[in-house]
């Protein structure tokens, strides 16, 4: 008896459907099924509002969109967030007031140059001759090599990485006296090249698309111990160095869009 009842009730409200007015632009009507609202966008000729979001590595092309998609009745909102390299405009987010749906998106990622990635794939790194010879020939016109202050020919300072040797020498020292005898071992290993080994390598080059070139100093340190000599780039000062670029990331968005979106640090999180 209570199915029939439901069955006819639904079947008296699916001969005049309910449209609802929800005041947002919306089109939604009650069908029978369990008389939830259901949206009709999806048979509209056209959507309720404009919503997407635009994903890209360009700088112009994000500056561009931006520019062309923002208008004056909208109150776009821009989060920076440094640690990714990455920027997101939100076209309607709204505020505190009339808040928005904030589904309204434009997300730039800076993508590492081809250099920049190379250099963070070996810096910090154990690297074998070979390999060390093998990043420096093929990023030969990033760089520039020193010894000790002393500028060397980039093919000079490949030749003594490959030319490398282990010197292992001992020494013993034995001194007696009338009361007393003390003896002293000490081993010394030492990693030699044929030719003058670089202690420094200048590295050059936008890290991000969007970035001035950068000089990068990498210090070259020898690993022993072992048969074959190991061999390190340390990036010196790495992390001051790498907030130099997030800030100037900031700075350049400040450039091309501040004059559009405000902008601030950090992300942004809608709540529910």
């Amino acid at each position: 008896m209570k199915e029939a009842l439901q069955l006819f009730i639904q079947t008296i409200r699916a001969s005049s459907t309910q449209m609802l007015d929800t005041s947002g632009g919306h089109t939604v009507a009650l069908v029978p099924d369990g008389c939830r609202p259901h949206s009709l966008e999806q048979y509209q000729i056209g959507r309720d509002r404009f919503r997407a979001s635009l994903l890209t590595h360009s700088l112009d092309d994000f500056s561009t969109y931006v520019a062309n998609h923002t208008t004056e009745d909208q109150h776009p909102a821009g989060f920076v967030d440094q640690d990714r390299m990455s920027a997101t405009v939100l076209f309607n987010l709204g505020d505190a007031t009339q808040p928005g749906h904030g589904d309204d998106t434009a997300t730039l990622t800076l993508k590492p140059t081809a250099a920049y990635s190379a250099l963070q794939a070996v810096a910090g790194q154990a690297l074998s001759q070979q390999q060390l010879a093998e990043f420096l020939e093929d990023w030969m016109p990033h760089l520039l090599a020193s010894a000790n202050d002393e500028k060397l020919e980039m093919p000079a300072a490949i030749n003594a990485v490959r030319r490398m040797s282990i010197k292992a020498t001992s020494q013993q020292d034995s001194v007696v006296g009338d009361l007393a005898a003390s003896r002293s071992a000490m081993d010394a290993i030492e990693a030699r090249s044929l030719e003058t080994l670089p202690t420094t390598f200048i590295f050059t080059s936008p890290p991000f698309d969007a970035l001035q070139p950068a000089d990068i100093t990498l210090r070259v340190s020898v690993i022993t111990g072992r048969d074959q000599p190991l061999l390190k780039l340390r990036w010196v000062g790495e992390e001051a160095q790498r907030e130099a670029f997030a800030d100037e990331f900031k700075q350049v968005l400040q450039q091309e869009i501040g004059s559009l979106v405000n902008l601030t640090i950090g992300t942004f999180q809608q709540g529910k």
